[in-house]
């Protein structure tokens, strides 16, 4: 950022040509002003010494033209112009659209799926700082949790609210897709992403998944769609007669689905079956989208006018005290 300085009267500056005058004024009235007599020889005076205050008394009309000139510049109002130049930083609207059905409580990710995707959505989250990033939630339905925003505080500490049973269970991936895809409808940003996490089927909801992804379509919106489950089979709590227990329960994730959900809005399908490779995938996608956004150039004037009529007052009191005290003569 730098500073240009600019003058929003420039036409008052042709009032400095009033200061020749002043100083031919001042010569004429010097000049006529000096007391004559004649003297057959000036030796007498040859050995006196001027005073200094002779010397000196030159110093309020100079103290004078100064402060002329100061009020001139202060009356054609300087201003100081801050510019910010051109520049590129890398920024996107993210909604980042989360399944909490009861199935995401099965433990083949540490301690949980859904703990484990809450943790890395927060790093991958810490590491967009210049993002706006928003939550959408969904199980049997799906609501907002959080609009887009870049107080990215407050959005983890909604992430760590979020837990299963929230509301009515099932998976509803098309109402999960069509919120997150209406929160981004009336965004302005160059780069519009949703990254859909579930791991299931669809099995409830009012809205086909596939026709919420031709409106993502539509709107640019890239999906990257991330399956959460191991292969096989995985450990999951089951309430029984004697208390909670852990039972292996299949894995089933519509793959298909995904994978054209992602094809058709020209993201990209990824499955997780562990912690790590669930951050790998977050990586991933941190690297796949870096767009770059131009800055507009921006201006903020600020008047620069007071110091130099400041300065132009106190040198006008300082030409009249001393005038009527250090250089002060007997009328």
């Amino acid at each position: 950022m730098f500073k240009e300085f600019e003058f929003a009267y420039p036409e008052y500056f042709y009032l400095l040509l009033i200061i020749p005058l002043m100083i031919a004024w001042y010569w004429f009235k010097n000049h006529r002003a000096k007391a004559e007599i004649k003297l057959s020889t000036t030796l007498p005076f040859a050995a006196a010494k001027r005073s200094y205050k002779q010397y000196l008394y030159h110093l309020l009309f100079v103290i004078r033209i100064v402060a002329v000139a100061a009020l001139v510049i202060a009356m054609a109002r300087p201003q100081s112009t801050s510019s910010s130049q051109d520049v590129s930083i890398e920024g996107i609207d993210i909604v980042i659209a989360l399944d909490i059905s009861g199935s995401m409580l099965a433990e083949d990710f540490r301690p949980n799926r859904i703990e484990a995707a809450k943790e890395l959505a927060i790093e991958f989250i810490g590491g967009r700082p210049g993002d706006r990033i928003g939550l959408v939630v969904f199980a049997g339905e799906a609501f907002t949790q959080v609009p887009l925003t870049t107080d990215h505080r407050v959005l983890g500490e909604m992430f760590r609210k979020i837990e299963t049973g929230m509301i009515e269970d099932g998976t509803a991936i098309g109402d999960g897709l069509a919120t997150a895809v209406a929160r981004l409808l009336e965004s302005s940003a160059v780069s519009k992403v949703i990254i859909l996490l579930t791991d299931g089927v669809n099995n409830m909801g009012a809205v086909d998944p596939l026709s919420a992804a031709e409106i993502a379509k539509m709107e640019k919106i890239r999906v990257y769609s991330v399956g959460i489950g191991t292969l096989g089979t995985a450990p999951y709590p089951v309430q029984t007669p004697f208390g909670v227990r852990m039972q292996n329960v299949p894995v089933e994730i519509d793959e298909n689905l995904l994978q054209n959900i992602s094809s058709e809005t020209n993201g990209k399908y990824f499955r997780a079956t562990s912690n790590t490779k669930l951050r790998e995938i977050y990586n991933e996608i941190d690297q796949l989208e870096k767009s770059k956004i131009d800055v507009t150039e921006f201006y903020k004037k600020q008047e620069e006018f007071l110091p130099f009529a400041l300065i132009a007052l106190l040198l006008f009191v300082i030409e009249l005290l001393l005038k009527y005290t250090f250089f002060r003569t007997t009328p």
